[in-house]
């Protein structure tokens, strides 16, 4: 039997989109010379905060746009602030080490204009062990360890909208709450799309409070939920029509492969760097979303429009 023809796409703004990925390489995206360099007092006891928070966050940027050390993110920006003419102290890798376990990161995610469709998924970055290429011809000789990063992207812009950061002993479906709370009460959520993971009640409820409709298919051995709460009356809905349509026929009418976006996204969180260089867990967390941050960032500059060629 033939296998099918591979589907074929066409990019629609090749003109736009290359423009912004030469802008991404941009420093002028990066830098401002109006930012806030140094902090305001806020009147608490101890010694006050030389720099500003979006001082820090943008030595953090650098960071993980180029995977440079802290000692050679210092170098870069004080490069960089002397060939722009400011006489501004630069942060010294101390300073950035510390400021980075409780330095608050905004995403930077655009709000949905008609309703936000929230896709989810989870990927492992490693922390700690060897290569995959020395662990594949001569195996493993240390301990190996992963952080798991959760996101959940919007699937008109493709902002990630929120992130959580768990061990690699947590499981997906206690996340999605956690993810949920980032998004503000005042927006509203459409649906949430996730694999099979997700299919557990209390994600159900979750997704219910929030008025969202679930794109979450059924385990291979789901059974019908008994128990009257939020959230069951549409996780049953979706088991009979799995069962009605069929597997395959229904995540075609659910448009539940949109959920393919959030993989790819997770690709692209992993170019950024395959490993975290941080030891401390806070300190992962701050380096996880200041990468969504920068995707964010490269979003909002350009992305493909592409259409089926038929």
């Amino acid at each position: 039997m033939p296998k099918p023809t591979p589907t074929k796409y066409r990019t629609t703004n090749w003109p736009e989109y290359n423009a912004a990925l030469k802008r991404r390489g941009s420093l002028e995206v990066w830098f401002d010379p109006g930012m806030a360099w140094f902090a305001v007092p806020d009147g608490r006891a101890g010694r006050p905060l030389r720099f500003s928070a979006q001082a820090i966050e943008f030595c953090l940027t650098l960071k993980g746009l180029f995977q440079l050390p802290l000692r050679q993110v210092t170098g870069l920006v004080q490069s960089l602030l002397r060939m722009t003419g400011l006489d501004w102290p630069v942060p010294d890798y101390t300073t950035l080490c510390r400021r980075q376990r409780t330095l608050p990161v905004e995403l930077g995610g655009r709000p949905s204009s008609g309703g936000l469709h929230l896709l989810v998924d989870s990927t492992g970055i490693k922390m700690m062990g060897e290569g995959e290429w020395k662990t594949r011809k001569h195996g493993a000789s240390r301990r190996r360890q992963w952080r798991k990063v959760h996101i959940g992207i919007d699937a008109g812009t493709l902002d990630i909208r929120a992130i959580e950061g768990t061990t690699n002993a947590a499981g997906d479906a206690p996340t999605l709450p956690d993810l949920l709370a980032q998004i503000p009460d005042e927006e509203r959520i459409v649906s949430v799309g996730g694999d099979g993971a997700y299919d557990t009640k209390d994600c159900h409820a979750a997704i219910a409070e929030r008025g969202a409709d679930p794109i979450i298919p059924v385990r291979r051995n789901g059974r019908s939920w008994t128990k009257d709460g939020p959230g069951v009356d549409a996780r049953n809905e979706t088991l009979r029509a799995m069962k009605y349509l069929g597997r395959t026929i229904w995540k075609k009418w659910s448009g539940y492969h949109r959920r393919s976006l959030v993989e790819t996204k997770m690709h692209c969180f992993k170019l950024l760097g395959s490993r975290l260089a941080a030891r401390t867990f806070e300190r992962q967390i701050t380096e996880l979303k200041v990468r969504a941050a920068i995707l964010n960032r490269f979003s909002q500059i350009g992305t493909p429009n592409t259409v089926r060629v038929v």
